[in-house]
């Protein structure tokens, strides 16, 4: 069973689309767990280390084989569970750093813009694209960009008002290869955006990563049978 962990009930909807257009029939169980991003918000990610435990065990006890972590503040966290509990436990943002870091091929430097409307996103998500770079042998130049407002209007429901702000902040870039949108609820503003700059957001690179971990999964338990 592939488990979807949430720090929001904003993103069932978003997955649940990106699974009927690319997956279709794939069953997804969605955990909705906000209590996680406000321990991380308030005292930074390992403040939330047990209860996230306790969820990603629960989970795994009520038959996950593949976790998802739709939050890029607490999926660093997230993954260090994979060995305890022996199953994947992936980060949603991954594939999407990777990418960031494969962009411009022809330097061996990648110049990215991070935009973020949470600083407790900053770190984990920049962090995570510099992993990748160096794992693909790049150096990754990274500038912070911050949509100004837009995380009170989500939090406040707008979220049109959130991925307009979102949007403004990517069309005032310049100088970069890539733009990466670092929380998984910015991926719609990439669709509002003027700029001809590669826009990359996490949730479907992310679930495709999960999906193909999921059959993997199932492949080896059928060998196993």
């Amino acid at each position: 069973m592939l488990t979807l962990l949430h720090t929001s009930p904003v993103h069932v909807p978003v997955f649940d689309a990106l699974r009927d257009r690319h997956h279709p029939g794939l069953e997804l169980r969605h955990l909705v767990h906000e209590e996680l991003l406000a321990a991380a918000r308030s005292d930074g990610p390992g403040a939330m280390d047990s209860a996230l435990g306790v969820v990603l065990t629960e989970a795994v006890a009520d038959g996950a084989t593949v976790v998802l972590c739709t939050r890029s503040t607490i999926g660093g966290a997230a993954q260090a569970y994979t060995a305890r509990l022996g199953v994947p436990v992936l980060r949603v943002d991954r594939p999407m750093a990777a990418a960031a870091g494969a962009a411009a091929p022809e330097r061996d430097t990648v110049r990215i813009a991070v935009v973020a409307a949470l600083r407790s996103t900053l770190a984990p998500t920049t962090d995570l694209i510099r992993e990748e770079a160096a794992a693909a042998g790049r150096r990754a130049d990274l500038r912070t960009v911050w949509a100004d407002g837009a995380w009170d209007r989500f939090e406040g429901g707008d979220r049109d008002g959130y991925l307009d702000l979102v949007a403004r902040a990517v069309d005032a870039i310049t100088g970069v290869d890539v733009v990466v949108l670092a929380q998984a609820s910015m991926a719609a503003a990439a669709d509002r955006t003027g700029t001809a700059l590669p826009v990359l957001s996490s949730p479907a690179p992310g679930l495709r990563a999960a999906v193909a971990a999921a059959a993997g999964d199932a492949e080896r338990s059928a060998r196993d049978v």
